[in-house]
């Protein structure tokens, strides 16, 4: 088995309050008969032990395929990778597939999308379970049955007694899905990614699945990357957000700071699509205008640009960096960042003329403060439930 590193090791490491993980310049690019997919470009970043980031973007932003790259689990012969994935001090990126079952399910582990798809249909959730815990920890089959079932009382699924000898189709997608969280946390993993785990669920199961899943991140002391669409998701689970469009981070900021003074017009334009609790019945849904670009061959400039109610014809030239704001840890990569006076100037040259993504845009900027009031009574409101849980 691959050396993943001594305690001592880990112990010192933590000491130094180094971060678990360093993404540095990882590019995961897709090799098809039209070209180049690129569908990570240069991404870059550090999450400390025990903290949560939130990756958010609209499908076909690319972050699946970072979490997914960061894990090792894209190994396809038309996949190009590069850059570095240093995990706990070794760089993953290096490591083959053989060496990197060391890591999957002990160090890191994942909840995927649609538990249907990764949990297998003809066999019982208990062998499932157990399978996986015996070839990790190396108990017995009884320990092992055990374990499985404090794990399943762990994620409140109920008669964990019984449940544990269900097939997955005998299940609701709730507790399909509490399955899922339970094999990935079955071995005690430092890292957990967390890939879009509500998506499928109502409403009032995603709340249930979401605090579950903050729940034992706090009482392991896990870290934790969480995939999603929605930055409401996020609001208050967070530690961190980073925003991705295009393969691209395209603003990152300490949860607070980013819903405070968010900078990016995309971070902007996705919080305008959030439902709102005061809107009335049948009310449209606030859209993005446009689509997202084809990442075979992008617009130049800043890849946003056809679509931002600010764009100027710098931004369809010249690709904007990822520049420092002027709060701690907030970065954003744009030229006429939201909230300054030439993004103001910008938005009137547009409005006067009649940019059709600027007009589109117009009717949604006084929603802005009631989407923020409405995220902070319902971050609010999952506080006290998780104090009382």
């Amino acid at each position: 088995m691959t050396d993943v590193g001594t305690d001592s090791d880990r112990l010192t490491r933590a000491e130094h309050n180094e971060p678990l993980l360093e993404v540095i310049d990882l590019k995961t690019h897709f090799q098809v008969e039209g070209g180049i997919v690129k569908a990570v470009d240069g991404v870059s970043f550090t999450l400390d032990r025990g903290k949560t980031l939130g990756i958010v973007g609209e499908s076909g932003s690319g972050k699946t395929v970072l979490s997914r790259s960061i894990m090792r689990l894209i190994t396809a012969p038309n996949v190009i990778t590069h850059g570095e994935v240093r995990y706990d001090g070794r760089d993953l990126v290096t490591k083959s597939s053989r060496e990197m079952k060391a890591y999957w399910g002990v160090e890191m582990a994942m909840v995927f999308q649609d538990p249907m798809t990764s949990l297998n249909p003809v066999v019982k959730v208990g062998r499932q379970m157990t399978e996986h815990i015996r070839h990790h920890l190396g108990v017995s089959k009884s320990e092992a049955r055990a374990t499985a079932i404090e794990l399943l009382k762990s994620v409140r699924i109920p008669e964990p007694e019984v449940r544990i000898d269900n097939y997955p189709h005998e299940m609701s997608g709730g507790m399909r899905q509490r399955v899922c969280i339970a094999i990935a946390l079955a071995c005690g993993p430092k890292m957990l990614f967390a890939d879009e785990p509500t998506t499928a669920l109502d409403v009032t199961v995603q709340h249930q699945i979401l605090n579950l899943l903050r729940q034992q991140q706090k009482d392991r002391f896990m870290t934790m990357i969480m995939v999603t669409h929605d930055l409401g998701v996020v609001a208050g689970r967070t530690d961190e957000i980073a925003v991705m469009y295009a393969g691209k981070v395209v603003e990152k900021a300490p949860t607070n700071q980013l819903f405070a003074d968010m900078r990016h017009p995309y971070t902007q334009a996705l919080l305008w699509s959030i439902p709102k609790v005061s809107q009335p019945k049948h009310t449209r849904l606030n859209a993005i205008a446009g689509r997202p670009p084809d990442l075979i061959s992008p617009p130049s400039g800043c890849s946003f640009s056809p679509r931002c109610p600010y764009a100027q014809e710098k931004c369809h030239i010249e690709e904007p960096p990822l520049t420092a704001g002027a709060a701690p840890g907030h970065q954003f990569a744009c030229w006429y960042p939201v909230g300054s006076p030439e993004n103001e100037a910008a938005w009137e040259r547009n409005l006067a003329a009649g940019v059709p993504q600027t007009l589109a845009a117009a009717g949604k900027l006084t929603a802005t403060e009631e989407l923020l009031e409405t995220i902070n009574l319902a971050d609010d409101t999952s506080d006290h439930e998780g104090a009382g849980a």
